[in-house]
């Protein structure tokens, strides 16, 4: 499930309120306050897009956690941090598969008229594009890079 609009978390928030679900009503809370936050810094609405774009960095700051947490041995904390994780993954777009991400990369670099690793920005700007947030950055400047090189 893609979040769309502030009115879809707010129904969301009201739903894990009724149910007692005290960890979905902390991320769900803190994504509220994000794009709250972001609304405010921009001075607009946010479209469907930033939206997806605010949900995409509190989930790689929960994963930045989950790292952190990992190399500190505090298992607990990752744990909490990987609940957090997959409530917020539910709100963001399925990934590619590398099948796809191999495909999207090959018509990316064909559409560009890339050639080498001095194109390759150009690129993975189309890819990223393209995907619509359902392809991972890190994965796709290695997938673009090995293809160029």
């Amino acid at each position: 499930m893609s979040l769309q609009n502030l009115s879809e978390l707010e129904a969301d928030l009201q739903t894990a309120a009724k149910t007692r679900d005290q960890i979905k009503l902390s991320v769900l809370r803190l994504l509220k306050s994000a794009l709250k936050n972001y609304e405010i810094e921009v001075g607009h609405d946010a479209t469907p897009q930033e939206i997806l774009a605010v949900v995409q960095k509190e989930a790689k700051k929960r994963q930045d956690s989950i790292t952190q947490y990992s190399k500190a041995n505090r298992n607990d904390l990752v744990q909490e941090e990987q609940a957090e994780l997959t409530i917020l993954d539910s709100y963001l777009p399925e990934k590619l598969s590398d099948g796809e991400l191999d495909a999207l990369v090959e018509s990316a670099i064909k559409q560009t008229g890339a050639t080498s690793l001095a194109d390759m920005g150009k690129v993975i700007q189309r890819i990223m594009k393209e995907s619509a947030g359902a392809a991972d950055g890190a994965a796709v400047s290695t997938k673009v890079k090995a293809a160029l090189t």
